[in-house]
């Protein structure tokens, strides 16, 4: 059990990791009258896209660097309790189709959950890093250059507006178009035009929406401002005729790692150029005049998504609320199975994992939001509508464990299953995911007549391993057969799977 550090002043210490394509960045900070203190930043450069093949499988060898970084992260967050650490993967963990081995060999060296995040959530983080951290108000355009995909997201001071990620990153691109490291001013052209491509269906709307500031972030943006700076430019703003400039310098060389500017880090040399080509194709796509380097970028995002006070409201709030009135959810039944579901969890203290209980009871109240979200479709196999219909929506705040558990929660919450219909989520312990199903599957039946004056007034549940016992106020299941009745159904179903269930 890990004990939560703290200064000797008694600061709440957080930690913030960003498993990127090319590095993987830690942030250890703490909260000074009102503000972030960092207190130490850590770098390896992983290059985990390098491991990536073309049919998405990432290597062995890959996984082992990135797990032996992880073991070195995992040394320096001895004492931290997993609330106050938040570890995110973005484009290459999120292609990688044997993603599960990466987080089960992490997971022997590193105790801390790992959140494989969607490209949109990606772009959202790495605007608040950057919100957070720079002093532009009004529209921004944020830019995010990173190893394997590129996030550009158009926001009013803290709130993102529109948010897109391309599959496009220097290391990425310097796999794909300078194999070897063979640098020709072809190959260049070749990488510029396919990210010219991608961008293509972006322009209209981003430029309608229009933006005061441009800012980018990460590796290669951060590279090109270091080299203006070195070469004279001391504003390190970053300019199409300076960008030029520094491409045609780039390809008086013969190989990507022959490269030398002043100002360019060796370590940086192998993926500058095509960095390069994706900002020469968002200048001119966007048309940009000016673009500032930030340092800010997506593990900042996270590391101020940790603290509430930062927070200006929760996404995943705000996409659960968005899709009820979407789909024109009945709120006062949903209030009603919340309120049963609740109640009943506070009984329940035999959970695996203590550490999850905050998320599983958001979870929890979520899935009973969103339950009957399938009634647009038809009453008839709701359960998979609604099912469906969340595994298959985009959930901004939502990574791919929480989206697949709430789909768990709506598929199964009726009707019998088996135990091995419910597939392991890496994140959540099994015997968990069963006693929230539990819970749910109660809740639901016991508000079945949508009316609140039949819902019992008392209710004490005990739990004893898989034998629980639902007890009522006395005459309560006297007085309403139908509930005992679909009690005794459900005792039935629950018999299947080896669970008891005992009502009185």
């Amino acid at each position: 059990m890990f004990s939560q550090p703290s200064s000797s002043n008694g600061f709440r210490e957080f930690a913030a990791i960003d498993l990127g394509s090319n590095s993987f960045h830690m942030i250890v900070a703490r909260i000074v009258n009102g503000s972030i203190q960092v207190l130490s930043r850590i770098k390896r450069r992983v290059r985990l896209a390098d491991g990536l093949d073309e049919h998405r499988i990432l290597s062995q060898e890959a996984i082992q660097r990135g797990v032996d970084c992880l073991a070195l992260f995992g040394d320096r967050l001895q004492g931290f309790s997993p609330e106050n650490v938040r570890v995110v993967g973005t484009y290459t963990l999120r292609r990688a189709l044997n993603n599960a081995d990466f987080l089960a060999q992490a997971a022997k060296v590193f105790p801390f959950p790992i959140q494989i995040i969607s490209g949109q959530d990606e772009a959202r983080l790495i605007y608040a890093g950057v919100s957070h951290t720079q002093p532009e108000k009004g529209r921004k355009f944020v830019i995010d250059i990173g190893g394997g995909s590129t996030e550009m997201t158009i926001g009013d001071d803290f709130d993102p507006l529109r948010a897109e990620s391309r599959h496009m990153g220097c290391v990425s691109f310097a796999k794909r178009f300078f194999s070897n490291g063979a640098l020709t001013e072809s190959r260049f052209r070749a990488a510029y035009q396919l990210a010219m491509e991608k961008l293509e269906d972006l322009e209209a709307e981003y430029r309608e929406l229009g933006w005061e500031h441009v800012l980018g972030s990460s590796g290669t943006i951060k590279t090109v401002s270091k080299v203006l700076m070195a070469n004279g430019y001391r504003d390190g703003l970053i300019t199409e005729p300076r960008l030029k400039a520094i491409i045609a310098n780039c390809l008086k060389f013969n190989s990507l790692s022959a490269i030398q500017l002043k100002g360019l880090l060796e370590e940086r040399a192998d993926v500058l150029v095509p960095g390069l080509a994706i900002l020469l194709a968002l200048f001119h796509t966007f048309k940009l005049r000016s673009m500032r380097y930030s340092d800010g970028a997506l593990r900042e995002g996270v590391m101020y998504g940790l603290e509430q006070r930062f927070q200006v409201g929760d996404i995943r709030q705000r996409t659960a609320e968005a899709l009820a009135q979407q789909f024109n959810i009945d709120k006062a039944q949903a209030n009603r199975v919340e309120e049963t579901a609740l109640a009943l969890f506070e009984q329940v203290e035999d959970w695996q994992n203590r550490q999850q209980t905050k998320e599983l009871k958001a979870m929890l109240k979520w899935a009973s939001l969103l339950h009957e979200i399938g009634l647009v479709i038809n009453h008839n196999n709701v359960h998979k509508h609604s099912a469906y219909i969340i595994a298959n929506s985009t959930l901004a705040g939502f990574d791919s464990e929480q989206q697949h558990l709430l789909s768990v929660l709506m598929y199964f919450h009726q009707k019998g299953f088996k135990r091995t219909e419910i597939k392991r989520i890496n994140r959540y312990k099994n015997r968990d995911i069963l006693s929230l199903l539990r819970i749910f599957r109660l809740a639901v039946l016991l508000n079945r007549a949508r009316q609140a004056t039949i819902r019992p007034k008392e209710m004490q549940l005990s739990v004893a391993d898989n034998d629980w016992k639902l007890q009522f106020e006395p005459d309560f299941l006297t007085q309403n057969p139908l509930v005992f009745a679909d009690l005794e159904e459900e005792k039935k179903l629950l018999a299947q799977i080896d669970c008891g269930l005992q009502a009185v």
